[in-house]
């Protein structure tokens, strides 16, 4: 259906020095590695490209909320300082939509656990480490736009979805 199909992938999973610490979060993968040797691979960062700095306080999602209530005006994301920084994560959100449909794709590989990319579980907004069922801000926007979004314990699903 779609093998030569552009995937966008959070740039941390790339090796890219970018999280909330300075840090990557390589995921060793051969189709990962195989998807970046045919140039499929749309690197994003959602926070990076709507201005956080690195490294930068973290942030999460406040209340137990998700990334839809966020994009409803319902929820907020806050960092450790207390500061709201919800208008910046809408801002990535969008930023990476736009990447994404400049680039024709309509599946993403998303570093799950993140107010942003997070797509199966994010944490909590108490900062102590809880995680809850539920989708950051950019992931629930990609697939509220026709976007299918994939976690990085996923990739599997991915690979056979992209095979389909």
């Amino acid at each position: 259906m779609t093998d030569r199909a552009k995937i966008l992938v959070s740039a941390c999973l790339l090796g890219q020095p970018v999280r909330y610490n300075g840090a990557g979060k390589p995921l060793a993968h051969p189709a990962l590695a195989r998807w970046q040797e045919e140039g499929r691979v749309v690197p994003i960062c959602p926070e990076v490209m709507a201005g956080f700095a690195i490294p930068r306080p973290p942030a999460e999602i406040a209340n137990g909320a998700n990334g839809a209530a966020v994009l409803e005006g319902a929820g907020k994301v806050v960092d450790t300082t207390g500061a709201d920084v919800t208008a910046q994560f809408i801002e990535g959100a969008r930023i990476a939509l736009d990447l994404a449909r400049r680039h024709d794709c309509r599946f993403a590989l998303l570093i799950d656990g993140s107010p942003s990319c997070g797509s199966g579980l994010i944490h909590d907004g108490s900062f102590s480490g809880i995680r809850h069922p539920g989708a950051g801000v950019t992931a629930t926007f990609l697939r509220a736009n026709g976007i299918e979004v994939f976690s990085d314990r996923e990739i599997e699903a991915l690979e056979t979805r992209l095979d389909d």
